[in-house]
């Protein structure tokens, strides 16, 4: 928790509260539902917290931003990002049930009241956001492909153009190369500083 407020000082009582008690959640569902996997549960606040804010780093959503997380697992990055943009709203979707119980749950313990969690595949979400976020979820080309769809081109009230925003590691070159005029990858060790964030970056592309 120290970590999240080391990047974060300006955080409310209530999101200081709802991120504390993340842990303490997760560790509880995991027991029953295996959502994370336990040996990143040691570093619950850098790998999975920590990394999803690596978006809100990048980009404030404003007031009334409406954002889809594809593929969400146990709810990353849309949890953190609930979190910390209360006056946005986040749908967080994923083909497997068991993990979409526990987004609900983890959400309703820490009174959120700007998530819908809901067992979809990609493919079956219509509606439309200003911005898909997702964590390592498939490579770009597939994702762009499924997401063009849900992108609202018309209502553009945020610091970047509504789009894509994805977490990922390794050798992106080729995944990124049919988008290599748009595309924009930003370095999370440029943001915060521990080890563990080397090689991983923010992607983010206008649609």
């Amino acid at each position: 928790m120290e970590l999240i407020q080391k990047y974060f000082p300006n955080l409310s009582d209530t999101q200081r509260e709802q991120f504390a008690a993340l842990k303490a959640l997760y560790e509880d569902w995991n027991s029953k539902i295996n959502v994370i996997s336990r040996k990143d549960m040691d570093n619950f606040y850098e790998h999975h917290v920590l990394h999803s804010l690596a978006i809100a780093h990048e980009i404030r959503f404003r007031e009334g931003t409406k954002v889809l997380d594809l593929g969400t697992g146990g709810g990353f990055p849309g949890i953190p990002l609930a979190i910390m943009f209360p006056d946005s709203q986040f749908k967080l979707i994923d083909r497997t049930g068991k993990k979409i119980r526990v987004v609900n749950e983890v959400a309703q313990a820490i009174g959120l009241k700007n998530v819908v969690a809901e067992q979809l595949s990609g493919e079956e979400e219509k509606a439309q956001y200003d911005f898909v976020v997702s964590r390592a979820v498939m490579p770009l080309p597939d994702l762009v492909k499924i997401i063009k769809k849900n992108v609202n081109r018309k209502n553009q009230h945020n610091s970047l153009p509504n789009g894509l925003i994805c977490l990922k590691g390794g050798d992106l070159q080729a995944e990124t190369k049919p988008f290599k005029n748009i595309v924009s990858l930003t370095e999370i060790h440029d943001m915060f500083k521990e080890e563990w964030f080397k090689e991983k970056y923010l992607i983010y592309l206008p649609l």
